[in-house]
């Protein structure tokens, strides 16, 4: 059987530009580079996002800081190694770039993602001090040449309940949009560093159940 790994994984955004570019890395004499772009919420606020592009993307495409553009690639995540650290670093894996026009995409959602995967680490249930009820998810989602992103995901709510006894293993289909965070990472000597997690934030999350069809839960989206 012939698996379409992009439809494991498949994303959009729309957003503006807002940095640079910078090296990012170099592959099999391609070059990559990395930018930020902000996308804007419904509350007003926005999600900064990372965007990994080859350079045969944009020879032709201006990366003009407040230009507005969609973005489709994929959300992928790879590890960093800093002395005998191990990081998950996230970012949006660009395969197609357009500047933003408001008549031909008047009813494309500015960011969503969905994602086809397998719960690999026990969902953590917790609740915030107002009472808000989350599960941490972590997905691993196959990729093309025995590869596989590992997306942290966090779900709300009833779907925080769903979660909260899924055994590892479990394959999911989870639609959500990627958001951005700072948190303070606080060291043993008392000092503390402002820090930027990325992560997907679930509004429908599916079982998938080969044998009995499909196990459904519906989120808002926050």
């Amino acid at each position: 059987m012939v698996t379409n790994y992009t439809e494991n994984n498949c994303l959009s955004l729309v957003g503006k530009i807002i940095s640079d570019k910078n090296f990012s890395h170099e592959i099999y004499g391609e070059t990559f580079y990395i930018f930020n772009l902000e996308v804007a919420r419904l509350s007003g606020n926005a999600d900064i996002i990372p965007i990994t592009i080859s350079e045969r993307l944009i020879s032709n495409f201006g990366l003009d800081i407040g230009k507005n553009v969609v973005i489709d690639g994929q959300f992928r995540s790879y590890n960093s190694y800093t002395g005998e650290k191990n990081k998950l670093v996230l970012t949006v894996f660009a395969k197609d770039i357009k500047e933003y026009n408001e008549e031909e995409n008047e009813n494309k959602v500015s960011n969503e993602v969905v994602l086809n995967g397998y719960i690999c680490k026990r969902p953590i249930y917790r609740k915030t001090p107002f009472g808000r009820e989350i599960s941490d998810i972590l997905l691993a989602v196959n990729r093309a040449y025995n590869k596989s992103d590992y997306i942290p995901c966090i779900a709300w709510g009833r779907n925080a309940r769903f979660c909260e006894n899924m055994e590892v293993g479990t394959e999911v289909k989870i639609v959500g949009r990627v958001q951005s965070r700072t948190y303070e990472k606080k060291f043993e000597d008392g000092t503390a560093e402002t820090r930027v997690a990325y992560e997907v934030s679930i509004g429908n999350l599916e079982i998938v159940n080969k044998k009995d069809g499909i196990e459904e839960q519906n989120e808002e989206a926050m």
